[in-house]
């Protein structure tokens, strides 16, 4: 989602390493301590990288940070899929949610929905990338939930884009929940009523 500007050089497979590393070091330090929390120092130290190297690849604390953004969505686009896409559907969906949040005591909150609540009102370009995540995000679910929709595994009634959207929703609400209490339980509660109300779970 973050675009690169076209008079970058293009990196070197050992470039692209190291631009890898250093986003994946802010979005844990980011994660754990906010945005204004993880300085440019910090991530520099955890990425193991000299100051001209950092800026090299992020001349500003901004485009870092929409890089984490860029990372986080993907990431977590990636594992919906994996998971809606296995055998177990939605169970697995279900399983994987709730098992990172246990492995955490859910702190931090959700990576990408606690990055909207810090950015959102103050950096529009931010927020921007932040809603895209999410539309991709949904867009992961419906597609899973498409495939079982038309394997017959879904009520005929249900629009597979709605309760994406709806599971999505929830699913916010929970890991908020399960952040302040630092139980998982609002978020099983939540996500296994839902479920049980659509498909009878």
């Amino acid at each position: 989602m973050v675009n690169e500007t076209s008079d970058r050089p293009k990196l070197t497979a050992k470039g692209a390493r190291t631009r890898t590393r250093i986003v994946q070091e802010a979005a844990a330090l980011i994660h754990e301590r906010g945005v204004a929390g993880a300085t440019l120092e910090d991530v520099k130290v955890a990425a193991e990288v000299s100051g001209s190297q950092l800026y090299h690849y992020f001349p500003d604390k901004d485009e870092l940070v929409q890089a984490v953004i860029d990372y986080q969505a993907g990431t977590i686009v990636k594992h919906n899929r994996q998971a809606l896409g296995s055998p177990k559907g939605v169970e697995a969906w279900r399983n994987m949610v709730i098992t990172g949040v246990r492995s955490s005591q859910g702190k931090g909150g959700c990576a990408l929905g606690s990055l909207g609540g810090q950015l959102a009102e103050s950096d529009p370009e931010a927020r921007a990338l932040i809603a895209a995540g999410f539309d991709q995000w949904a867009a992961a679910i419906s597609e899973g939930l498409q495939s079982l929709h038309e394997g017959g595994k879904l009520p005929s009634d249900i629009d597979p884009d709605d309760l994406a959207t709806t599971l999505l929703a929830t699913l916010q609400g929970g890991l908020l929940l399960a952040q302040v209490q630092r139980s998982t339980r609002p978020l099983e509660t939540a996500v296994d009523t839902l479920l049980a109300l659509t498909m009878g779970r």
